[in-house]
């Protein structure tokens, strides 16, 4: 059985594409098992290996509070000791989560507290999580 040569070449016309419908159907094909991941905080490192957003805001420190800047920020806040624990000095445990999603405490002697309370500068790394930590500097 012979086919006709029109049915041929209609069958031949619709399998061809034009270079850009070639190349959308390639794009698409390639694209079609691919998934994007974000993530946040970021790698090993305690540097952001992404632009660092705006800081959420440090809460109002009271009259006599002392307020730590957090080093390579990404919405953490927290980070006051108050005028009361100051007067009394003792181990402070701060949580400096804000709203980065993830948790830090910085940890501090009494004796570092007294050095704060004396105006000296004071830094110290919080704890690790998501793969980094942060410096917090009191002074």
């Amino acid at each position: 059985m012979t086919e006709d040569p029109t049915e041929a070449h209609m069958k031949n016309e619709e399998i061809r594409l034009d270079r850009r419908e070639f190349s959308l159907a390639a794009a698409l094909a390639v694209l079609s098992g691919v998934s994007i991941t974000v993530s946040a905080c970021g790698g090993g490192s305690s540097s952001p290996t992404t632009p660092t957003p705006t800081p959420a805001p440090t809460p109002t420190p009271s009259s006599g509070d002392k307020v730590g800047v957090i080093a390579n920020n990404h919405g953490h806040s927290g980070a006051v000791i108050t005028a009361a624990r100051l007067a009394s000095p003792d181990v402070v445990d701060l949580d400096i989560t804000g709203t980065a999603g993830h948790t830090h405490h910085v940890m501090l002697s009494a004796a570092q507290v007294t050095q704060i309370a004396a105006n000296t500068r004071v830094t110290q790394t919080s704890t690790t999580d998501d793969g980094h930590s942060h410096d917090v500097t009191f002074n």
